[in-house]
């Protein structure tokens, strides 16, 4: 796994999100992206990350921020869990790994001793002129919304 660092470019993304809607990362130019990639959706961490986010949408949407989450699960999980805990912002059902491995999150994870290839849960900050901008690679799921902001201050 080698993760993007603050300053690089952030790839671009051209994908379907979670209803099927094309989602271009360049046509969030003029807006800082929190772009967070999760394990697996439905998951303790992974919703308690998703939706720490959706309870400070509003508060980050304030501060200019946009949203999109990203993980391998199928566009049928994606959307369930989107639909299940209302969340306002896109997910990308990345079943190719192509934007996974374009931002470095796929990579080696070890879980009860025993080692796996997995997602890295990772947040990259994407500028309003597209370069990263801040990466969070030791999330804290239940509050991560207040990592961002902490990061601002």
């Amino acid at each position: 796994m080698s993760l993007l660092k603050v300053g690089d470019k952030a790839p671009d993304i051209v994908a379907k999100d979670q209803n099927g809607n094309s989602l271009k990362l360049s046509d969030y130019r003029g807006n800082k992206v929190i772009l967070f990639f999760y394990p697996k959706a439905n998951t303790p961490g992974c919703t308690a990350e998703a939706c720490n986010l959706r309870d400070h949408y509003a508060e980050l949407s304030e501060k200019g921020f946009k949203i999109i989450g990203v993980s391998a699960d199928s566009e049928t999980s994606q959307k369930n869990f989107a639909t299940k805990f209302e969340f306002p912002y896109p997910l990308i059902p990345d079943t190719n790994k192509k934007v996974i491995q374009d931002y470095g999150v796929w990579g080696k994870k070890k879980m009860y001793g025993r080692e796996y290839e997995g997602i890295n849960r990772t947040t990259y900050v994407i500028s309003e002129d597209g370069k990263i901008e801040k990466v969070f690679d030791k999330v804290k799921t239940k509050t991560h919304a207040e990592q961002i902001f902490e990061a601002y201050q």
